[in-house]
């Protein structure tokens, strides 16, 4: 057999990153991104332990944020933007999480779609 040469694991360093908010009523998702959008870490409630209704608590959503923070340290991140998407319990907590772990938040974007005239109404009811 031929002999495979291993690459070597390039150490990335990322001075600013942006972290995407997904928390809905039953979870609370997190995606840390570079600017550029190139993924670098995620995790979830339920990626952590969490079950059921467990998930959806500010409580859960702050624990993912700080392990997220735990493992940004190899990347050398300073700064991060969030941008929060949902109606969740969670948003505030993601945002307390990251601070607490000594990262400097420099935008805090709401995205949560809305409709701009939505669907169309149920008929009128007839009684």
């Amino acid at each position: 057999m031929a002999y495979k040469k291993k690459t070597k694991k390039v150490k990335r360093k990322v001075d600013a990153v942006v972290a995407h908010v997904k928390s809905s009523f039953n979870n609370t998702l997190v995606t840390v991104t570079t600017d550029s959008g190139d993924v670098l870490l995620r995790s979830s409630s339920g990626k952590l332990g969490f079950k059921g209704s467990r998930k959806g608590t500010p409580y859960a959503a702050g624990q993912v944020a700080a392990t997220l923070a735990k493992d940004m340290a190899p990347f050398g991140v300073k700064t991060m933007e969030i941008n929060m998407q949902g109606p969740g319990s969670g948003r505030e907590a993601v945002v307390r999480g990251f601070q607490g772990s000594g990262l400097n938040i420099t935008v805090l974007r709401d995205v949560t779609p809305l409709p701009h005239n939505g669907t169309r109404a149920p008929k009128k009811r007839r009684v």
